[in-house]
């Protein structure tokens, strides 16, 4: 069985979106850095990863921290001039991506992205 959290990583570096987002259960849920509550489903997913691929410049994973139910993926990108690290906290049950929760840093990177997904998501 290959690995989701690896196939995961190996998609994003590619800005391999549909390749990513079929890795997730149907109902998997993503928590947004700066949005208060969770985004549910596969759609929502999609709209938000694809947003990301064109927000974030220079993404590149730079480690990674735990097992095969559950992983951290460290990285770096910026957002315009703002340069920025982040996790990625990925969970999985048999072999299926459930959720994932992203972190970044510093604050004004957080908001640089807020304001440019907002632009890509709101219609």
């Amino acid at each position: 069985m290959t690995d989701p959290i690896s196939a995961f990583r190996d998609a994003v570096h590619r800005g391999d979106v549909d390749a990513a987002v079929a890795l997730f259960a149907p109902d998997a849920v993503f928590v947004s850095p700066v949005v208060h509550r969770p985004y549910v489903g596969r759609d929502a997913l999609r709209a938000i990863l694809t947003a990301v691929v064109g927000v974030f410049e220079d993404f590149t994973y730079t480690d990674a921290y735990g097992d095969d139910d559950g992983r951290v993926l460290v990285f770096t990108a910026r957002v315009g001039d703002r340069a920025l690290q982040g996790v990625d906290i990925l969970r999985a049950v048999d072999g299926v991506l459930t959720e994932l929760t992203v972190m970044v840093r510093p604050y004004s990177a957080a908001t640089a992205l807020r304001e440019r997904m907002a632009a890509l998501l709101t219609p």
